[in-house]
């Protein structure tokens, strides 16, 4: 894997080419399940593991999940990596992110790659401002020890936060990916690009176009466009416009342009993750790993 220099967009999208790919993965399966694969077209299609949550979410659960939708990446959630890596409940959590090693993340990584399936975002709940300096290197850590390209977070209000994750994560090599939701506009992770390299965006596609007003489904193609090489990873879910009521619905009944996307992402060679995000309500009869295997069916169709 190369090691990650100030962001550059060659030297971006060669790293998330290794990552994003799964060439990491190592040869054997884990328990037997199917080998998934996702990436359709050149592009890598995942998910983030909040997509499961009203499911057990240990390893081994995302694991089979995983093999079940045939997911090959994924954005995993510090509720699962945590857990496994033996973070206590309550006040001691503080200290033992400032104390803990890193073999038990460098573990995880290794179960999910033996299954084929790599990591190409961490997002733990270690980055707020609340969050010690030595909670913020821990999640860079284990980010890195995950085999992740970037963590993730909420975009911060203030943006002298954003400057502290910035520096954090130069020490660290590793991309802190900003999430949106409905206050997300074209120019909404301006300050914080500006400040750092480091800073890219985790775009979230259906809060954008359930903003309304200026944003649209032409108007976020465009800056797909315009923010290719600074976008560390993106989120995929369909929302309607906020005049036509915001909701998130099953993909292709709202108002953001999934198969667009994917086949801009395709026809440009961007090298960044689309992650599915399971939002829409799970209807009667169904359950999450089913709704997130027709998402994968959709964007496998729409890059074929």
């Amino acid at each position: 894997m190369p090691s990650m220099q100030p962001f550059g967009r060659r030297d971006f999208l060669r790293h998330s080419l290794v990552i994003g790919s799964g060439l990491l993965a190592g040869p054997s399966v884990f328990a037997g399940g199917p080998r998934p694969n996702s990436r359709f077209g050149g592009v890598q299609v995942g998910a983030i593991t909040y997509s499961f949550r009203s499911l057990p979410v240990t390893p081994a659960d995302i694991i089979r999940y995983c093999q079940q939708c045939g997911l090959s990446a994924l954005e995993l959630k510090g509720d699962t990596a945590e857990p496994f890596a033996g973070a206590p409940a309550g006040n001691q959590l503080r200290e033992w992110r400032e104390t803990v090693g890193m073999e038990k993340f460098v573990e995880l990584r290794k179960m999910f790659r033996k299954a084929g399936i790599s990591i190409y975002a961490y997002k733990p709940n270690a980055l707020g401002e609340r969050n010690s300096d030595g909670e913020i290197e821990h999640a860079m850590k284990a980010g890195k020890a995950l085999g992740a390209t970037s963590v993730t977070v909420e975009l911060p209000k203030d943006p002298a936060h954003s400057k502290r994750l910035a520096d954090i994560a130069a020490k660290h090599s590793i991309y802190v990916g900003y999430h949106a939701h409905t206050q997300a506009t074209d120019t909404a992770w301006d300050e914080a690009l500006a400040q750092s390299p480091w800073n890219t965006l985790n775009l979230d596609c259906g809060h954008y176009i359930a903003a309304g007003g200026s944003n649209t489904a032409a108007s976020l193609l465009a800056l797909i466009e315009a923010k290719h090489d600074r976008i560390s990873s993106m989120h995929l879910k369909d929302r309607r416009l906020k005049q036509n009521g915001g909701a998130n619905v099953e993909w292709g009944k709202g108002d953001t342009p999934i198969r667009e996307i994917l086949q801009l992402m395709k026809a440009k060679r961007y090298r960044f993750p689309a992650s599915i995000e399971l939002e829409y309500p799970v209807p009667a009869g169904s359950d999450a790993v089913k709704e997130v295997t027709k998402c994968v069916a959709y964007a496998r169709e729409a890059l074929s």
